[in-house]
């Protein structure tokens, strides 16, 4: 990967042209030409990527792979049933090639492998290569397979991530048990960090489980260890091959996503910056480098450069507009820290008009916008708050099955405008952006902290004053309670925010319709008892909320929550508290 990326892919093209196809593919060259793929790839030449891999797809395991993951990638993004299938049908066909790569086995041995998982130690370079791939392809099946609807899909999927980590075990015991591996110089590097990126994202990904869930997993045979995952991933990122930007790419999603939305909000932006910066380099319009740049920026509290930054991102290429649609995704959260619901909410139109990732939250995200507008505005956009409130529930998607919290969420909140006489949510713009963990972001820029929070004590002000106050009239003061302690929390006012949280932790009894607020409350209270550097009370206070609340919107949001928030203060062991009633 540190060949000079432009030269290397004008050579791919002349052998192309002047050898056409041939009837093999050695193991070196496929390694190669997957590797000028990956770098048509980032240089936004998403069709040439796919041009190159697709004609030995056939007959090479790396060009399967290659192929078929770029299309679930496009599936991923664009959500169509269409899009769907047809990564649906290449990574069938990927399985098939990697297949006639990997080691025939008789009966006997079969069920030798079966009960004692021993891996061999006889295989060729060529078959350690075809069981990395596999396992990697059935990964990917597995992901596509949950959009699935139906649970015996989800089953499936299930199983095919067991048996995935499993081979990926294997390819990590001959790593350290086959002696000869070093010998295989030229290709080892790549087997090496493949299986670097499979352990270290499987650890990466478990790791952020509630305790039961992991422990159940661990039963099953899975291994979550945090430390372990990002070890492993850290080694191939660094390790100059073909995965080298895979395992970068993981890593960045990990800080800069997963660890915001399920964590406690804080994602290590410095390794993040590091991370990229080679990237950066090599590939300065690449769509997806530009993209991480700006979420950077933009989890820095540099609203405007993530803005200019992410505008780049979507002038960079045409060739995927999904690539934009997650760029209005972050603009309209860029804008909406900043209190610009003008411009938030020209990001959320383009969403409803253009992306079907889902299709209720955009819609419900838009209508949210629209109400911190004030009224004269929003009839000069033709918009009508509720009738868009009211489409919620009619777009909702199913998961195996499943309703989709946020969408579950979104469709309930939005439910009092179903009545004769609608009932106008109190900050719906600022309650989402705390869904999506938006008040720690915003909370680096005390100044955007504090005109949310003049925002919030206009709204406490105009429910004290309501000369007939609605059933949702508590919930509604709850609401604006926990908000508040979040932006005095961040402001350092601790006893002030501390004052709020309780508040809301007083009503519970009184709350009809918003059953998250308590227990996300405690949560909350909990992070500002840590952040006093009383770890006994947080954690108490978190144990309570694990222990004794149960069936309430976005559950297992706040589990994730919980989990992370326990784990960086270094125990799951607290003594459980006897009531419900934090202290």
């Amino acid at each position: 990967m540190e060949t000079n990326v432009d030269s290397s892919l004008e050579q791919v093209d002349i052998t192309y042209s002047e050898t056409g196809k041939k009837e093999q593919m050695d193991l070196t060259t496929a390694l190669k030409e997957c590797a000028n793929a990956l770098g048509f790839f980032l240089n936004n030449r998403f069709a040439h990527a796919l041009a190159l891999l697709k004609p030995w797809k056939e007959q090479s395991m790396y060009h399967a792979m290659g192929y078929s993951s770029i299309l679930v990638m496009q599936a991923g993004m664009t959500f169509e049933a269409k899009d769907m299938d047809i990564a649906m049908t290449s990574l069938r066909e990927a399985l098939q090639t990697c297949q006639r790569f990997r080691k025939k086995t008789g009966l006997v041995e079969t069920l030798s492998n079966f009960w004692y998982r021993q891996p061999s130690d006889n295989l060729t370079e060529e078959e350690l290569h075809a069981e990395l791939c596999y396992a990697e392809v059935l990964l990917q099946k597995a992901a596509l397979t949950f959009l699935d609807e139906s649970l015996i899909s989800f089953i499936k999927g299930g199983m095919r991530i067991r048996n995935s980590y499993q081979i990926y075990k294997d390819c990590q015991a001959m790593i350290s048990t086959r002696k000869d591996m070093e010998n295989l110089e030229s290709t080892h590097v790549h087997f090496k960090s493949g299986v670097s990126m499979g352990i270290g994202s499987f650890n990466l990904m478990l790791s952020l489980l509630p305790s039961r869930v992991l422990r159940l997993m661990e039963f099953l045979g899975f291994s979550g260890d945090r430390e372990l995952g990002l070890s492993e991933l850290r080694e191939g990122a660094a390790s100059n091959s073909l995965r080298s930007i895979l395992c970068t790419l993981t890593l960045m999603m990990f800080h800069l996503y997963i660890s915001v939305i399920l964590g406690t909000g804080e994602g290590n932006l410095t390794e993040s910056e590091s991370l990229l910066e080679p990237y950066a380099k090599k590939f300065p319009n690449g769509a997806l480098i530009l993209f991480y740049k700006a979420r950077i920026a933009l989890l820095k509290g540099d609203f405007t450069l993530a803005q200019e930054k992410f505008l780049s991102c979507i002038a960079a290429q045409e060739e995927w507009r999904q690539i934009h649609h997650l760029c209005y995704w972050e603009l309209m959260w860029a804008y909406s820290f900043e209190q610009n619901w003008t411009e938030a909410y020209r990001y959320a139109d383009l969403l409803c008009k253009e992306s079907k990732w889902s299709q209720a939250i955009y819609t419900f995200q838009k209508a949210a916008i629209l109400s911190m507008l004030p009224e004269e505005e929003v009839t000069k956009m033709g918009e009508n708050v509720v009738e868009l409130f009211r489409q919620v529930d009619g777009l909702r998607l199913r998961i195996a099955g499943k309703s989709i919290p946020t969408e579950k969420f979104a469709a309930k909140k939005a439910d009092r405008y179903n009545a004769s006489n609608p009932v106008e949510l109190v900050v719906p713009g600022l309650e989402m952006m705390y869904v999506w963990n938006g008040f720690t972001v915003v909370g680096k820029r005390p100044e955007l902290t504090e005109s949310i929070l003049t925002t919030l004590n206009t709204a406490e002000q105009k429910l004290k004053d309501s000369q007939t106050p609605t059933e949702y009239h508590l919930d509604d003061q709850c609401v604006v309670q926990l908000l508040k302690g979040l932006c005095l929390r961040e402001l350092g006012l601790l006893d002030q925010a501390e004052q709020c949280f309780n508040q809301v932790i007083s009503s519970e009894s009184d709350i009809k319709f918003n059953n998250y607020l308590v227990p996300f409350t405690m949560y909350e209270l909990g992070l500002l008892y840590k952040q006093r550097g009383d770890f006994d009370k947080a954690i108490e206070i978190m144990q309570n909320v694990k222990t004794n609340y149960k069936d309430y919107n976005m559950e297992s949001r706040l589990h994730f929550r919980l989990h992370a928030a326990l784990n960086t203060m270094g125990t799951f062991t607290a003594k459980l508290p006897p009531s419900r009633t934090p202290a």
